[in-house]
């Protein structure tokens, strides 16, 4: 297959807030022992592309140590290519302007075909269907759309199409959407038509959705390949919950099937012992990684490798992150915990019915959901109500952390 597939990962998600502090969103940790964007690069190789560029931009450091030479994708063999593109003049200013900036790195490829991609969704795709539906509409464009509830239809950007998919209409984020067909940010080009487009429009913010597929639109044809299948942008506190959360659902009920020996996700994992289960643990609906040792209770939780549960702790409706040490009598309800913090002995996070958002950053957390930055410490005792924001360099605390706090 003549296709180069670019992975767009240079994004910070903001709205991730506290997780992409250190770390570019594709890299944020998922379901235990993954990262965000391993579902990507799981998916290139499973659909036998094994031609990839990552385009990185935002602190790249954590994504290029967990990628490295992408063995864990068999990117590293003869016929594979795996290659990290970072700004070499200026910061990329939008997607499209992303890769007109690595136009050289294109021609000098040569591929027929170039699927565009995007690092930080969760969801399992064979792109060879895509491509093959490109071909047989003899499309210049393709673009990945799927299905979006019709009062959510306004967040999206909104593709209008005829019976054979043909595409009419494309809308960035309409207030009254005549359509529902949600695009994906997944692209396959020719690559004539993807290099004289880049070339052609101007635009000092050049981007896909707001530039490149509205003038295309106008001189040729462009069609809409309809994916009806788990599809999740992690990209906000609720969202990243609620998707790792519903992993822990029963087998029968998951949405996203992690356990299918045909399409499997692949990473780096580091070599640690089997899980350890305290004779007085209890553990329900849980993801719990390897080099993890349980003495307490966990329920409906994610832990990934290396958490500590101590005896007479208790962990519910939380995504506890690596190396993370929760000791006796501590009690976590709807948290995100980053790595390597300590929260120490009768330590209660997630307290009260005061759903007050967040003073500093209200539109991020709102919910209830408490964030705990990586490295962070959380003395003796304390309470942490909800909707706060705990950076490690947070020294001193209140008996009770009040509703919407951030501590610095």
């Amino acid at each position: 297959m003549d296709t180069l597939a670019l992975i767009l990962a240079g994004g910070r998600g903001s709205r991730l807030d506290l997780l992409s502090e250190n770390r570019v969103k594709p890299a944020v940790p998922f379901a235990g022992k993954y990262r965000i964007v391993d579902f990507t690069l799981s998916n290139c190789t499973n659909s036998g592309i094994f031609n990839i560029a990552i385009l990185t931009q935002y602190l790249p450091l954590s994504l290029n140590e967990h990628v490295t030479l992408g063995k864990p994708w068999d990117l590293d063999k003869r016929d594979a290519s795996l290659t990290m593109l970072q700004p070499h003049k200026e910061w990329y200013a939008g997607t499209a302007d992303a890769v007109l900036q690595n136009i050289q790195f294109i021609k000098r490829k040569n591929p027929k075909y170039v699927l565009i991609l995007s690092g930080d969704h969760i969801y399992k795709m064979d792109y060879r269907k895509m491509i093959d539906f490109h071909v047989k509409n003899n499309s210049k464009l393709t673009i990945a759309v799927q299905p979006v509830p019709w009062d959510e239809a306004h967040r999206y950007g909104i593709l209008t199409a005829d019976e054979s998919m043909k595409i009419s209409k494309f809308s960035e984020k309409p207030e009254k959407p005549d359509s529902n067909l949600a695009s994906m940010g997944i692209y396959v080009f020719e690559t004539e038509t993807l290099l004289n487009a880049i070339t052609t429009v101007k635009d000092e913010n050049l981007d896909f959705g707001k530039h490149i597929i509205p003038y295309l639109l106008e001189n040729t044809d462009l069609y809409a390949y309809v994916f009806d299948d788990y599809w999740r942008d992690v990209g906000t506190y609720d969202s990243y919950l609620e998707a790792n959360i519903e992993l822990t659902t029963t087998v029968d009920k998951i949405k996203l099937d992690m356990y299918d020996k045909n399409w499997k996700i692949y990473t780096k994992s580091e070599e640690m012992p089997s899980v350890k289960v305290g004779s007085k643990a209890e553990i329900s609906q849980a993801l719990i990684s390897n080099g993890t040792i349980v003495a307490g209770k966990v329920h409906q939780s994610v832990l990934s490798p290396g958490v500590i549960i101590h005896p007479g702790a208790t962990v519910i409706n939380s995504v506890i992150l690596n190396d993370t040490e929760v000791k006796a009598g501590a009690y976590i309800e709807n948290a995100i915990i980053d790595k390597r913090c300590i929260i120490e002995e009768d330590v209660t996070i997630g307290f009260g019915d005061d759903m007050t958002p967040n003073i500093e950053n209200p539109k991020v957390l709102y919910s209830g959901i408490n964030a705990i930055a990586v490295g962070s410490v959380i003395p003796k005792g304390t309470t942490i109500t909800r909707n706060c924001r705990i950076y490690p360099t947070a020294k001193v605390f209140d008996k009770v952390v009040k509703p919407g706090s951030t501590l610095r």
